[in-house]
Order: C-alpha cells, then structure tokens, then sequence
C-alpha cells in the first residue's frame, strides 16, 4: 500500500460514533437481505436512528451532496413513474406485445426471443419493473392460447429487462444513481454501455435457444389464435396515446441533450412529467400519483442517509483502503474486482442498496489515488472511468443471477404465484445464475479490450 493510502487508512478514527453507525449498517443490510421486514421500513428507520443518535445531522440528511438524498435520483424516479402512469391506461404495451407475436407468426420460441428483445429495449427508456408489470399479463394471455407454460416466458423477460435497462442512464435504478454521483450524462452511458448490452443481448437470445428452443413447440391450429388477435382492439385511448409519445419523446431527446441544454436529467424528467399531466386531461391527478412506487421512493431516501452516516464516520474510507490493498493500486485489477464482486453481490443482495454503497467508496478511492484533483476533473479522471462502467455492468446484470436480485426479478415471481405457477428461488437461479455469468465475461472481455488494450 501506498503512503497516501496508508495515511488515509489511520486517518479513519474508530471512535463510538464509527462503530454505532456501523452496526446500524450492518443491522439494516442483514434485515434487507433477510426480508423479514419489509426493506422500506428498515430504510426509514434505520436513516431516522442515524439522525436521532447525531451520526448525520438533519442538515446533512436533507441538504447535503454527500451525506443526504440524492433528490436527482428520486426526482428522476418519480417523473418517470408519473409518465409512464399516465400511458399505462392508452393500450400502447398490449398491443406492442400482440403485434411482437403476430410477427413471430405464433412460433413459441420466436414469441419468447422477440418479447425478449421488445422487454430490453422498452427497459432502455422505461422502468424495468414497470416493463414487467406490463408485458407479464398479455404474456399470460399469449401463452394461454398457444397452452404454453408461462414460466420460461417470464423468467426470460425478467433477464431481459435488467440486460436493457443496463444500457442507458435511465434504465435501471443503479445507473441512475452512478449517474448521479458520477456527473455522467445521458449519452456517455449509451455510448460506453450500448455496444456490449448489444453483444449480450444477442449471446442471451442464442443461449436461450439452446435451453428452451426444443421444448417450445405447440400445433399449427393454436398459432392461428394468434394470428387471429387484433391488436388494434388494444389500443384504448388513442388520443391520449398520441400525445404521451409526443411527450415521452421530447423527454428522450432532453435526455440526450440535458448535457448540452446544461440541465440535470432530473429537471427533464419533471418537465415531461408535468407536461403530459398538464396535456392528458386528467382534472384530478390523485390515482396518477397514488400509484407511484412510494415504498421504493422511501426506501432510497431512508437508504441513502444510512449510507451518509457511514460514509461521514469513516466506513467506507476505511473500505475503500481495503480494496486498494487487494488490488495494489492497479485500475485493471480494480475494474475487474468491482465489476465481479457487484455481479455476486448484487445476485443476492439488492443492487440499489449495494451501488448506494459502493458508489461513495470508488469516490474516496479516486481521492486516495489522486489527492490533488476535485470536481468532475477527479470523477472523470481516463484511469477511473472504466471502473464506473464495471460497477454499472456488474450490479445491473448481477441483479440477474437469482429471484431477489432485481426488482423486475421479485415482481415476475410474484405475478407467477398470483396466476398459479410459483417459480421457486432454486429454479430461478438455474436458468439465471449461468445467464448472468455468461454475460459478465462478455463484460470482463468488453472492459478489457476497450479500456486496457484498445484504450477508445
């Protein structure tokens, strides 16, 4: 280890407050795992313990960069639940979804790969979980006319949405938070991410030919049934229809251009959240906003003062020094560790808690490695960039490796427990596990060839 590090590492003082807001940590994270009690009241209870005991001041929990929300990220969050709540209603993914297996002529496993491809590029632009909840049902619907198992169709569109929402800043959870913390923009995510999500995403459809393409068959007349859906019938409110994609797409050009207008992707998301409310005739607003996700809301403003607690007492200073100990400074060796290390830990391990977590102790590394440099001269140094980029594709992906490593995961299996057929932690973790693995040595490869060989 290095002087500096060394001095950073005797600079954390183990006093009462260190040891009192780890162990809130610790205790908060065993409970999450646990899921004895539900994560969002751990997460408010755990943020008011850190503010009652002084470990964080009310000031730091509300106010500050460092230590508090991150209002960018719940402001991002709940403009796109507002717009996607809005459409919800129009018919717009029923009949994307009809027409998907209309174009699959009703051959099974051309259905599964195309709703598969659909599912990760609508979790590109849209909330995974939202993807899910919306697509699952007309999958039901699908399958029940063809007297199709459902399973395989919900796990494969459940890998789906976390492979897709990798790819951009607003597809998943953890890159909206890298984002944040990182001051990257819209475009640098599509433009470092896009390309191996492709290559992924293409091994992930030819993989799961291989596994489920022989056990897909079904007779020639049920795939008349749906060639005969209309999936024009699906559409509900065309007027309504017109104006959200008006909307949503004036909301993804200022995604890729808030670098340019200057303007956090926050402040976008609000604009487009407030214009469609404002355009859609809804007189009362109450239901649109009631069925946002406020437990997930919560429980990142509750995760998020947890985290400020134990990064004001030294914890993650002191973890930072650790990894920088294992890897000896090297931003290969780095990379890999983090992009490995988050694709298991976020297997078993929520990934929006584990980046909460990791995002300020990649931040006090830069520090360490570079104590002279501030600001997005220090965030961005060419040496850390990469390392950003491993934690995004290490947590998003490993979220894939069993049932509670992503929401979109947790949702599919419960609706498969409403609709009578339960997908048990076990099997999930057998089609996952070597899904998630297969993807992150593309990954490893990927990072390792465009950052240390390549250097583009």
């Amino acid at each position: 280890m290095s002087s500096e590090t060394a001095a950073a590492s005797q600079a954390v003082v183990m006093g009462p407050s260190f040891w009192i807001a780890t162990t809130i940590f610790i205790l908060a994270y065993a409970l999450i795992i646990s899921e004895k009690i539900h994560k969002t009241i751990i997460g408010i209870f755990g943020a008011a313990v850190m503010i009652v005991l002084g470990i964080v001041s009310q000031e730091d929990a509300f106010n500050s960069l460092d230590l508090g929300i991150d209002w960018n990220v719940i402001f991002l969050l709940v403009s796109m639940m507002i717009i996607i709540n809005i459409m919800k209603p129009t018919g717009v993914f029923e009949y994307i979804a009809i027409k998907s297996a209309k174009i699959a002529k009703g051959k099974p496993f051309m259905i599964m790969a195309i709703f598969s491809i659909v599912t990760a590029i609508v979790s590109a632009f849209l909330d995974n979980v939202t993807t899910v909840l919306l697509i699952a049902p007309v999958t039901l619907l699908i399958c029940q006319a063809l007297e199709l198992d459902v399973v395989p169709f919900l796990i494969t569109e459940a890998i789906a949405s976390n492979i897709g929402g990798t790819a951009t800043l607003i597809g998943d959870p953890p890159n909206i938070m890298i984002a944040s913390k990182a001051q990257l923009d819209f475009m640098s995510f599509i433009y470092h991410l896009s390309p191996v999500i492709i290559i992924v995403l293409i091994a992930y459809i030819i993989t799961i030919k291989f596994i489920f393409g022989k056990k897909l068959w079904v007779r020639d007349e049920l795939k008349q049934r749906i060639m005969a859906m209309n999936e024009n019938e699906a559409i509900k409110d065309p007027v309504l229809l017109k104006k959200s994609l008006v909307v949503l797409s004036v909301t993804i050009t200022g995604f890729i251009l808030h670098g340019f207008l200057h303007m956090e992707p926050a402040t976008i998301a609000l604009f487009g959240a407030g214009l469609l409310l404002l355009v859609s005739g809804n007189k009362e607003p109450h239901h649109i906003l009631a069925e946002a996700e406020w437990t997930t809301l919560f429980f990142f403003m509750g995760l998020f003062i947890i985290i400020g607690g134990v990064v004001k007492v030294g914890l993650i200073k002191w973890m930072s020094v650790q990894v920088l100990n294992i890897t000896q400074g090297n931003m290969f060796a780095t990379s890999m560790v983090v992009m490995w290390f988050s694709a298991f830990a976020s297997a078993f391990i929520d990934n929006i808690p584990y980046v909460a977590t990791m995002n300020p102790l990649i931040i006090d590394m830069a520090k360490q490695l570079w104590p002279n440099l501030s600001g997005t001269e220090l965030l961005h140094h060419p040496d850390l960039m990469p390392v950003w980029w491993s934690l995004a594709l290490g947590a998003c992906l490993g979220g894939n490796g069993t049932a509670i490593g992503a929401s979109a995961n947790v949702i599919v299996v419960g609706m498969a427990e409403k609709m009578g057929k339960p997908i048990s932690f076990k099997k999930f973790m057998l089609y996952g596990m070597p899904l998630m693995i297969e993807s992150v040595i593309i990954c490893t490869v990927y990072v390792w060839l465009r950052y240390y060989v390549l250097k583009i």
